[in-house]
């Protein structure tokens, strides 16, 4: 029972990777490429997304922090904030970013609504679909209409097919920058 609804996660996450337009994707890397730092920031499961790319956009060599961290640095023009929200309304990640924008850097923004607070700063959007905005109507009229709870629990399609989409992203960056898995290990932490 449980590998049948892994299966089924796993055709879910296929179906929304799918849908990513290629051109945003694209452009998603191209501001990846021209930054001069990049920071990333969500929160929640969204912000362990985060994390696992900034850990292996260094792995790639290139300079990249994590908003909060003790050891981030100011934020300035040239560079990059990547801002990872299936709501876009998560009020620390919105606020992150509409700092970065205040202070001059360019914002990529993962998330399912394009027409969220986060979206509408960010200079780069990527759609990932899977996260659904809550809904306040019965739980029985939403069954009459044919609406149906989504197969995992909260923003979890978003957070696994954004997950999937950047370590795609990693592995074009990888070709791009003609580098080889070696190269990664050798930026690999050797002290956990």
């Amino acid at each position: 029972m449980v590998k049948d609804i892994a299966l089924q996660i796993v055709k879910k996450i296929e179906d929304t990777i799918s849908e990513i337009d290629e051109n945003e994707a694209k452009a998603f890397i191209n501001e990846v490429i021209h930054s001069r730092n990049i920071f990333v920031v969500g929160a929640g499961r969204s912000g362990l997304v985060a994390r696992a790319f900034a850990m292996r956009l260094m792995h790639l060599g290139l300079n990249v922090y994590v908003i909060g961290e003790t050891i981030t640095p100011p934020i300035r023009p040239g560079d990059l904030l990547i801002a990872i929200s299936g709501s876009g309304e998560t009020l620390s990640t919105l606020t992150a970013a509409q700092t970065a924008k205040k202070l001059g850097a360019r914002i990529a923004v993962a998330t399912s609504f394009t027409d969220s607070p986060l979206a509408k700063i960010a200079d780069c959007i990527v759609r990932i679909k899977g996260r659904v905005k809550a809904r306040r109507e019965d739980y029985q009229v939403r069954q009459l209409m044919g609406e149906h709870e989504p197969l995992t629990p909260l923003g979890t399609l978003f957070e696994l097919s954004t997950l999937v989409f950047l370590d795609s992203v990693i592995t074009r960056l990888m070709q791009i920058f003609n580098k080889r898995e070696i190269d990664l290990i050798r930026r690999h932490a050797n002290i956990e």
